[in-house]
């Protein structure tokens, strides 16, 4: 029984609809005839480059966000090729945060494209939290002329899921009579902190859903540990964390790494991959509006030996991939062994602070120092 404190609340998630191309899209309206891909032209960066995300048509076509763009090539050769504008995207992101704050304070902002919105009492005086939600879609759409998706229920999971349901352009609602059975309907790769090792030994015994068939012996305790996450997930005892967009919050580091098998055997098959990690991280840190300091990287062998070797300057590191990528080739080579197997590589921005005009100096001298 879900106490009725809980089941009362009203919560919207709202998710932009393909956030980025459709910026792009407004802004260039020849691009909505085809595939767009927000990513620099692997054509022109020698197949480097990652996806930020991609239109509809793109994605029906494979094209997915994270992916290589190399690889997002193949699958859409005829895909337009956006480069990602950041600052546009976050100016864009707070016009819409603007228009949430119209209705509620209780605002927990997830990413640019989304976040959730309290109204059991909201600024209107709105009974209806569907009412809500449709009104926040005709100004997103009145004053931006993008559009997006809403989900309403009494907890932040079950929102999330409701406004993946009916996409573009939906509303969809999951009542609190609805949940358990919604829950039990629900592919278990869908719950929070199923990780992707953990699915397919679901699946291996049997359990695709949340279904207690064949789950015995050293399984078990795991299993009921998913389903009491998930209870908590639909309990609508989750609080909304207020606060700033993403890009505001405070990050002491931001990095990506990558486990390989078979290992990596030839230089030139680092070199890619450090090329492909650059891309990532440099991606990341435009996106949080960030820079910093030092970049690190993180080598495994394949005995298992664990090295780091760090690069620190007075002044804030370009953020640019190439810089990342050569810095990062720099430190492998001043640690790697000859003939080395690696197992892992990974690249990491420390020392981060927000990119503003205050903390962007010139490159007037030379105070570089490997460490």
């Amino acid at each position: 029984m879900i106490p009725a404190q809980f089941t009362q609340r009203k919560i919207i998630h709202v998710d932009m609809d393909a956030f980025y191309a459709s910026i792009e899209e407004r802004d260039h309206p020849a691009f909505k005839q085809h595939p767009l891909i927000i990513a620099q032209d692997p054509r022109k960066t020698g197949g480097r480059g990652v996806v930020a995300t991609a239109n509809y048509a793109a994605r029906q076509l494979g094209v997915h966000s994270a992916m290589n763009a190399n690889e997002a090539l193949k699958l859409a050769p005829q895909a337009i090729f956006q480069p990602p504008n950041f600052p546009l995207y976050r100016q864009i992101s707070d016009q819409i945060h603007e228009i949430f704050h119209e209705y509620t304070d209780k605002i927990e902002p997830v990413a640019f494209d989304e976040a959730y919105l309290d109204v059991t009492e909201n600024k209107h005086h709105l009974h209806s939290a569907v009412q809500v939600a449709h009104e926040i879609q005709v100004e997103i759409f009145e004053k931006t002329h993008l559009t997006c998706s809403t989900g309403i229920s009494y907890s932040k999971f079950l929102a999330k899921e409701a406004s993946d349901f009916r996409k573009p352009v939906g509303v969809s609602v999951i009542l609190p009579e609805d949940a358990h059975d919604f829950l039990m309907a629900l592919p278990i790769e869908r719950f929070r902190g199923v990780g992707k090792k953990t699915v397919p030994k679901m699946h291996e015994l049997g359990n695709s859903y949340l279904e207690p068939t064949c789950i015995i012996g050293q399984s078990w305790p795991s299993f009921m540990s998913l389903v009491n996450l998930a209870m908590f997930c639909i309990s609508g005892s989750e609080e909304l964390t207020s606060g700033r967009l993403p890009y505001q919050r405070e990050r002491k580091s931001i990095g990506k790494e990558r486990t390989y098998g078979p290992p990596l055997t030839t230089l030139g098959e680092v070199e890619n991959q450090l090329q492909r990690l650059a891309e990532m991280v440099a991606a990341t840190v435009q996106e949080k509006q960030r820079h910093g300091k030092t970049l690190v990287l993180k080598l495994r062998t394949s005995a298992f030996k664990t090295l780091t070797k760090r690069y620190t300057q007075a002044d804030f590191i370009a953020n640019d991939a190439q810089t990342y990528y050569d810095l990062a080739l720099d430190l492998y080579q001043s640690v790697a062994g000859e003939n080395e197997q690696v197992r892992l590589l990974g690249i990491t921005i420390t020392g981060l602070a927000a990119q503003t005009f205050e903390n962007v100096r010139l490159p007037l001298f030379d105070s570089d120092r490997l460490n």
